[in-house]
């Protein structure tokens, strides 16, 4: 056996004799608590566990000869035994990814790019609503500057109206000042 077989081939957990003792993961069912970000991470040690297993199962098969079937076997064990581990690990994660992430992957292209589009598209659409927000409170303005000129006791007394409301749109709001997850809104006093 080469050095790096010798170096590599106690990760699939060989008993000595060519029987595969179980190999148990380190970060797997530490606490009994289900926290998400855990649950990720040991999916992510799991992915680069594999990985490293891949490469070595990848130098084993290049420079195999009879003296190496059991290593490689060895290392198919473990690799399906990881494999196995990973998908146990990620049934725990609930992580959405958009299809246009994996044909960017598929195309060769770098993920982030994805990012960086739905970023630049959500700016783009926020300057257009901005500009329709400002146009619209443009015309409300002139509009009542208009009905004030042909009208001026209904529009001070739609002023005098609008200012009730908001009021009581503005004491309803402090009153009732949780947020739609449970939290407590402060807001801070000046």
């Amino acid at each position: 056996m080469d050095a790096s077989m010798n170096a590599n081939a106690g990760i699939g957990g060989s008993g000595g004799n060519g029987i595969l003792v179980p190999q148990t993961n380190d970060t797997a069912g530490t606490t009994g608590v289900d926290d998400p970000k855990q649950d990720l991470n040991q999916v992510i040690n799991s992915i680069q566990k594999t990985l490293g297993l891949i490469h070595q199962l990848y130098l084993t098969v290049s420079s195999f000869n009879a003296g190496s079937q059991l290593p490689l076997l060895q290392r198919l064990n473990a690799l399906v035994m990881e494999l196995d581990n990973m998908a146990k690990l990620s049934d725990k994660c609930n992580i959405q990814v958009p299809m246009e992430v994996f044909n960017l992957i598929d195309d060769g292209k770098n993920p982030d790019e994805f990012t960086r589009d739905v970023i630049n598209s959500c700016i783009a659409k926020n300057q257009i609503t901005k500009g329709k927000t400002d146009t619209f409170k443009s015309l409300r303005k002139h509009l009542l500057d208009e009905l004030e000129q042909a009208f001026p006791d209904e529009v001070e007394s739609y002023r005098e109206i609008r200012a009730a409301s908001a009021a009581e749109m503005k004491r309803l709001a402090q009153a009732q000042s949780t947020l739609p997850n449970g939290d407590v809104k402060v807001k801070p006093e000046f």
